[in-house]
């Protein structure tokens, strides 16, 4: 595969847009006989917005690493364009401007596409909030401070693509926000943190070899598989209170994930795909 086309991380990528999907869905449904050519675009931004936001988290997550020797000498997973050294720092330094350079522009006409002008206190909460976003995809493993090395990556992706992603989404095609939708960015964000925690699990060894204090390294091999465990159950609990019961189909695919996990200490690469796919079948489920 292409190296630039693999830095992106494409594996990643269904997972970023559940909680817009989520969100979308749900306000969608509120007003099915209503549904304008302008709400269309406005869903159609955020997931150009989200992906621009996952994508350029995955290439900061990579720069980060390489930098700091935490990627140096890694087993058990995939080896991206700067680990198998068939891309330099400086051609990853390109495309995360790039990147970001796409947050801003589809974050901005997101935001001029549902309020309608730039210049209002909803428009200027909404940049803050896609700043937030920016810096957050960049510092998490990228600089001095990065909060990705000090146990707080889980915080980091359980705001930004659950709470925010789901509400934000849910608040852009409504002007308003339920405790309902609420809850909703709950659910997705438990399973987002669950792909982390599952990836924090398989480098436990190197990260803390490395300094990297991950929530997953702190817990422990048996603490961050409850902890893995409990992120699972809750997303589902939450659906299930709020009635959607078609969500209990993805509960035997799960039991097997969490039985993989649970009784493997190495090729956990391959339950990645497994829960950011079947999070997205969740929220799929959701919406029927």
């Amino acid at each position: 595969m292409n190296p630039y086309i693999q830095s992106l991380r494409l594996r990643t990528l269904p997972l970023s847009v559940s909680g817009i999907i989520l969100g979308s869905g749900v306000a969608l449904s509120h007003q099915p006989q209503a549904i304008t050519a302008q709400q269309w675009w406005v869903f159609a931004l955020a997931i150009c917005t989200t992906l621009s936001l996952q994508i350029l988290s995955n290439l900061c997550n990579e720069l980060g690493d390489a930098q700091k020797g935490t990627d140096a000498d890694q087993k058990g997973r995939t080896a991206y364009g700067l680990q198998a050294g068939t891309m330099t720092q400086a051609q990853i330094k390109k495309e995360i401007a790039l990147f970001a350079g796409l947050c801003i522009v589809f974050g901005v006409a997101l935001i001029r596409v549902s309020f309608g002008t730039l210049c209002c206190l909803q428009s200027a909460v909404f940049i803050g909030l896609g700043a937030l976003a920016i810096a957050g995809a960049v510092k998490y493993t990228l600089g001095k401070h990065s909060y990705g090395y000090i146990g707080l990556g889980d915080l980091g992706v359980f705001v930004f693509f659950g709470l925010l992603s789901t509400i934000g989404a849910y608040y852009l095609l409504t002007q308003h926000v339920t405790r309902e939708v609420m809850w909703y960015g709950v659910a997705v964000g438990l399973p987002c943190v669950g792909v982390l925690n599952l990836n924090n699990i398989r480098d436990m060894s190197n990260d803390r070899k490395h300094g990297k204090r991950t929530l997953a390294s702190l817990l422990g091999p048996t603490g961050a598989r409850v902890y893995h465990t409990l992120l699972l159950i809750g997303c589902l609990t939450i659906l299930v209170v709020y009635g959607h019961l078609w969500c209990l189909c993805i509960v035997p695919v799960w039991a097997w994930h969490l039985w993989y996990v649970w009784s493997h200490t190495t090729k956990l690469d391959k339950q990645m795909p497994v829960l950011m796919f079947t999070t997205l079948a969740v929220v799929l489920l959701a919406l029927i």
